[in-house]
């Protein structure tokens, strides 16, 4: 068995298209249902973000895998095949590592390094698992990747990469605006992105800020830590009617804002302009929006060609990020070769201590008048000496020994070692 990567990402798919793939908590339940009832497929896990939408599938061979794992996601979101054809990737063991690996610590996202991928990456093992649909190949994957994704934030700083996304959207909100000092703002959504735009709004100079959430206990807990006003979602449009800048930053699924709404609350503001700071993916503006007489949408697509551009430092962070993921790639397909080729392992560090101990009788009577410590010593050394002649070949076989390779490395050490080779199997 081997593990098959296929999805879909913001780099060569359309967000309308990322918008009608993303799964929601039903749909999960009813991939993972299909999943376990797919041939050539003994696991799955599914990765449904802003950014991407990715299966990750232990799978019997690579065409059958990707034939099962593309039909999932084309029958459980009623997409088209052809529709995929394109944007689609696929990705087969070592790869599929390497490029969860990068996502999980936040270097395959639209805003690099963003901070909530990771908790993404674990909570999309988790619901897998809960679902009975998470294999053991698939675990130690993900397990792996949450590491990786770990030492990132730990070890770089590109975790604040969120914080310089919003303010690039605050600062094309107040381009747009001709200003923001002393502007009325509403703020829709509770969350991170949120709190970061109230941050951001507020170093502006902003007037009065009103968080607007579907909960009202998340809104008035946003509200009270940034001395704002909060409501409940249902008075959006009479706000609309009376604000200068809307900032949408939700989780939700669908649309939050529709242009019928917004040409509304347009009408009854006298010419006023009205500016729409989306923050969202999916997006929470309905994209006709735009075509609103008096109104500027900035969203994500508005805000994708900006995010490419990195400082030095950043630059910095993110060849030493790529060293951290490439390290623990390697740790993991250390462990997970090592796991399949155990019983060779096992044979060739026998074979090891087969030669020391024939060694060792064949000169026994050479070392009859040592004392027991001082035979004890020279066992030792000579067992320590066969482990570490076998240590890098060990280390080489594991991480040679890629699905594809039919077993190559493996009977060919075991045949050089006189090993027997029906302890590879």
């Amino acid at each position: 068995m081997a593990i098959l990567t296929l999805g879909v990402s913001f780099r060569r798919a359309p967000i309308e298209l990322l918008e009608r793939l993303a799964f929601t908590d039903d749909d999960l339940a009813k991939a993972y249902r299909v999943a376990t009832d797919l041939e050539g497929v003994d696991g799955a896990v599914i990765l449904s973000t802003c950014n991407r939408v990715e299966v990750y599938g232990e799978v019997t061979s690579y065409h059958a895998g990707f034939m099962a794992l593309k039909r999932l996601l084309t029958e459980v979101r009623g997409v088209a095949a052809e529709e995929l054809a394109d944007p689609m990737y696929a990705q087969w063991e070592r790869d599929a590592a390497d490029h969860l690996f990068a996502v999980a610590s936040g270097l395959d996202s639209m805003v690099l390094g963003e901070t909530q991928i990771y908790a993404q990456v674990r909570e999309a093992l988790r619901r897998a698992e809960g679902e009975g649909a998470a294999a053991p190949p698939l675990t130690g994957l993900f397990h792996s990747a949450a590491r990786a994704g770990r030492r990132v934030r730990q070890e770089t700083s590109l975790g604040a990469a969120p914080d310089a996304f919003v303010a690039l959207g605050a600062d094309l909100a107040e381009d747009a605006a001709g200003g923001l000092r002393g502007r009325d703002v509403v703020v829709v959504g509770a969350g991170t992105m949120a709190a970061l735009a109230v941050k951001h709004l507020r170093q502006r100079g902003v007037g009065p800020v009103r968080i607007l959430n579907r909960s009202l206990e998340h809104a008035r807990a946003l509200a009270d830590r940034t001395n704002a006003e909060h409501g409940d979602l249902d008075v959006l449009p009479d706000a609309m009617r009376h604000t200068d800048l809307v900032v949408s930053a939700t989780g939700a699924a669908g649309t939050v804002i529709r242009r019928s709404v917004v040409a509304d609350a347009m009408a009854d503001r006298g010419g006023r302009p009205l500016v729409l700071l989306d923050l969202a993916v999916p997006r929470d503006v309905e994209p006709e929006t735009a075509y609103v007489e008096g109104t500027r949408v900035i969203d994500i697509i508005s805000l994708r060609e900006r995010l490419a551009e990195h400082d030095a430092e950043t630059a910095g962070d993110i060849e030493r990020a790529h060293g951290i993921v490439a390290d623990e790639v390697r740790r993991y397909v250390v462990r997970r070769r090592g796991d399949e080729l155990a019983p060779l392992i096992r044979a060739m560090r026998r074979r090891g201590e087969d030669v020391v101990r024939g060694e060792m009788d064949r000169f026994g009577a050479r070392l009859a008048e040592l004392t027991p410590d001082e035979r004890e010593a020279v066992e030792a050394l000579a067992r320590g000496i066969a482990a570490k002649l076998l240590h890098d070949p060990i280390v080489a076989l594991k991480e040679r020994s890629e699905p594809g390779t039919d077993g190559i490395h493996a009977r060919v050490l075991a045949e050089l070692l006189g090993v027997d080779p029906d302890t590879t199997s």
